[in-house]
Order: C-alpha cells, then structure tokens, then sequence
C-alpha cells in the first residue's frame, strides 16, 4: 500500500461545510461526539470518503464475520436548518510523528475539496480524577475566535492543556492555520481513566449552538448511566481494599 490510499464512496454538493473531528483520544470523547452526531444525523449523512494507511496499525475490523481494513472515514451531512457537516471518524490515530502529519494533511485536503474552511477538533483534556461538572476548554488557531466560543461557555485557560495538544486535533489547528483555516478545538474535561459520555455530551452542547443544529441525547444519556455503574463498581471495590488492609493491631500477636 501507498502512503495514503483515499477511496471516492460517493459525491456530494454541500454548502461552506464545517469540518468536524472526532478520532480517539483522551476518554474518548473526540469519538464519542462524532459517533453521537451520526447517529443523531443518519439520515442526513452520506460516507463520501475512505482513507487508508499504513501508519494505522495492522488490523482489520470485523462484524458479522466480513472484515474491513482499518480506516478513517469522512461522512457529508447537509442539514435543513443549521451548517452542512463534514465528520471525520475512525476507529485509531497514526503510529508515528511523520503519520499524523501526513494523515492530518490528507483530511485537510479532503476539508478543501469540499469547500470547508472552518474546522472542529473535538477531544478530551485529563483531570487525574473523577468530576462531577464538565467544563469544556478550548483552544484556536487565531485569537480573533476566543469571544464568540467564550460566549458559547467555552474556557481559555492560561497553559492549558498542559504539554499543548497531541494528534490529529492538534494539527488540525497548526497546520489547518498555516493554510487559512478558521481552526478551533473543543475539549471536555474528563478524568482520562475511562471512556466518558459525559465529557462527550459537554462538548457537543457546544457545538450544537455553534453549528445551530438540534441533538436529543438519550442514547448517549444512557452509556453515561453505564459508565456511572462502572464506576461505581470500582469505587466499592477501591473502599474494599482499603477496609481489607491489616491495621498495625491487626499484626500484633502474641509468640
């Protein structure tokens, strides 16, 4: 295989689209958010667009028994009301430095193929803890976008993400500038121990008044509910342990 081998699925006219990036991450919420907005869209949306690599790791994915190569897929979604979509998915990053950079290049090509000139990187920024409110931090390619997404709820933190934004959602803002690109990415606070529909719905709610489209969240209200008894599950499991260490009398005896 080539660098990058992109497969044409089907062609769509959209109208001034709105790239938006969704690939694993940090609790997954970068994937979460898209899979949500497909799901939410499914009748809207249409795959236009494969792109394989061998910067993806070497897999297949199986359902019902029939394979299919490991890829990133971008779907076209034209919405009756609010911005058309272009969503980009999949189910893995790049292996190394040189891939991302290739692979975030590819979907930019594709994000001006299609007429974008806007860009949404959407993923998770790790607390180390488990939260109750979900704040969404965000971080653009140009200063003149911090007001309006400030004005969406978005935080600018001063050094934050500490160590700066790695993968896909990073370059989409770095290079996505370098080539005229109106860039933003939208990350929601998660603990980064576990995938997180909460972080996802935060970052989504966002983007909703952003993109003025309407999402019902029932679906992802529901794997929020499964991960809160998850959670759970370990918090009684974590108390356990600590109640199950001996205590300095627990090892006295007498001999």
């Amino acid at each position: 295989m080539d660098e990058l081998d992109i497969e044409t699925v089907a062609e769509v006219d959209l109208d001034d689209p709105v790239l938006v990036e969704g690939l694993p991450g940090v609790g997954h919420v970068g994937k979460l958010a898209v899979d949500h907005l497909l799901e939410e869209l499914e009748g809207e949306s249409t795959l236009v667009r494969r792109v394989y690599s061998p910067e993806f790791p070497p897999q297949v994915t199986v359902e019902n028994g029939v394979s299919e190569l490991t890829c990133a897929e971008l779907f076209a979604v034209s919405t009756a009301d609010g911005r058309d979509l272009l969503l980009l998915t999949g189910d893995h990053q790049a292996q190394t430095n040189e891939g991302h950079y290739v692979l975030t290049s590819a979907f930019l090509d594709l994000a001006e193929e299609f007429g974008a000139t806007e860009v949404y990187a959407l993923g998770g920024v790790p607390t180390g803890e488990l939260i109750d409110e979900y704040a969404v931090v965000g971080a653009v390619s140009d200063e003149s976008l911090v007001d309006e997404l400030e004005g969406a709820g978005v935080e600018f933190r001063e050094n934050e993400p500490a160590g700066g934004i790695v993968g896909v959602s990073g370059l989409l803002l770095g290079l996505g500038e370098r080539r005229g690109f109106e860039a933003a990415c939208l990350m929601g606070e998660t603990s980064g121990y576990l995938v997180d529909p909460k972080s996802a719905r935060a970052v989504l709610e966002v983007l909703e008044e952003q993109l003025e489209i309407d999402l019902e969240y029932e679906s992802l209200d529901e794997r929020a509910d499964e991960m809160e008894d998850v959670i759970g599950k370990i918090q009684e499991m974590e108390q356990q342990q600590q109640m199950d260490v001996p205590t300095d009398d627990d090892l006295r005896y007498i001999g």
